[in-house]
């Protein structure tokens, strides 16, 4: 199968269906608000949101380093792609159980199930992540992909924001443990219903597919990395800037331990965040051809420099939540542009192998959030906030050496 306009069309909607029920399900199984706040109010503490920061984060991009050969082996990625994410619905169910019998079960054995199953919804996250990276790069017109990418950005804030609210009511009118397994029947069902968009998919075969094997695929990821500069430091920002991401869970923990935040202050920070994601979004959606990728990182890294200044400087839940605010910000131009960056430096053949390489490569935001509760536990939540803005700044560097030409 060709890649034609209507083809390519046909996916672009498909697409935007999962990404518009993908945001639904989003706010009732936040990973910066929702799931931080559900381990602390199970009786987790730092050192539990420092490991469960790093296995969202890290559990989904170091299992690509197992999956990638074994999916790029494949000339068709659909397949991957479904079992990736019905495997997610299937995690979900099971933390829907488990909320409902939390009652019966001791403390710190269901923080182990905890982190057991947002393992495994983190693990077949990466999986899927593989599969759809390489199906909309070659099934995706080029001329079409940064828009896709501004537009779907616009919309999963709008679906974001229309959830927001309705979550933030579920932390504070439905007490613990049920709020939770409610939470998570609605994120079921959204994402159920947001799985529909990849089965309609139309994906294109290309005519060359390169395949690799296990025991030789350390080398060809250091070859590539060697030959393709760009990608080199394509990872070093990502190391660097994408320890942002890990940022928001330890800014609830702040809020919990610090400011004795509750449901409904929660409930606030996950709005300000949505509201963040919406402007940005909007603002790309209309200026995307005009903007170029390596701009979209400065501001990413000033923005993420700034947040903890907010929270050194102007303690409260005000300007806290005003810092979820910037977050939101820094979460959205992160995704959009590490996204597009990955496509320009990859090609049709290879964009599977890519995602795998950056996925293993992004070592510093799995360490970081390990590192981050230890120092917390040290040191405090200053000393956090000063090592976080030390490692955002290398960024600049690197971002200068990318040279983005989109």
């Amino acid at each position: 199968m060709n890649l034609t306009k209507k083809i390519s069309r046909h996916n672009y909607y498909a697409l935007l269906w999962h990404a518009l029920f993908l945001a639904l399900a989003k706010n009732f199984m936040d990973v910066d608000t929702i799931i931080p706040a559900m381990m602390i109010d199970a009786g987790g503490t730092s050192v539990h949101i420092g490991l469960l920061t790093a296995i969202m984060l890290g559990g989904s991009r170091l299992s690509q380093l197992f999956f990638a050969p074994f999916i790029n082996n494949r000339p068709m990625k659909k397949g991957s792609l479904l079992l990736g994410i019905n495997t997610r619905i299937f995690a979900l169910v099971c933390l829907v159980f488990l909320f409902f019998l939390s009652s019966r079960i001791t403390g710190s054995f269901l923080i182990i199930l905890i982190f057991l199953f947002i393992s495994v919804f983190s693990i077949s996250g990466g999986f899927a992540n593989i599969s759809y990276t390489d199906i909309l790069g070659k099934s995706v017109l080029p001329e079409s992909r940064k828009p896709f990418l501004s537009i779907k950005q616009v919309i999963v804030s709008a679906g974001l924001f229309a959830s927001a609210y309705f979550a933030s009511r579920a932390l504070t009118l439905i007490p613990y443990p049920d709020n939770y397994a409610y939470l998570f029947i609605i994120a079921t069902v959204m994402l159920t219903i947001a799985s529909a968009g990849f089965w309609r998919l139309k994906e294109v075969k290309i005519s060359k597919q390169e395949t690799y094997e296990y025991k030789k695929f350390i080398r060809i990821i250091l070859q590539e990395i060697r030959a393709n500069k760009k990608l080199m430091y394509y990872l070093l920002v990502t190391n660097t800037q994408g320890v942002s991401l890990a940022l928001m869970p330890f800014l609830i923990f702040y809020a919990k331990d610090v400011l004795n935040a509750t449901g409904s202050d929660i409930g606030s920070y996950l709005i300000f965040k949505v509201i963040g994601g919406i402007l940005v979004g909007a603002l790309l959606f209309y200026h995307s051809r005009k903007i170029k990728y390596q701009h979209l990182l400065y501001l990413t890294s000033i923005l993420a420099l700034i947040i903890p200044l907010f929270v050194l400087i102007l303690p409260g839940h005000f300007f806290l939540s005003l810092s979820f605010l910037a977050g939101g910000i820094v979460f959205t131009l992160h995704t959009i542009t590490t996204s597009g960056v990955l496509l320009e430096v990859s090609t049709n053949e290879n964009r599977a192998l890519y995602t795998g390489i950056v996925g293993a490569g992004s070592v510093l935001p799995v360490v970081f959030p390990l590192a981050g509760s230890w120092i917390i536990n040290q040191f405090g939540f200053s000393m956090f906030f000063i090592t976080f803005m030390f490692i955002i700044s290398f960024s600049f560097y690197f971002i200068f050496k990318l040279d983005c030409r989109a």
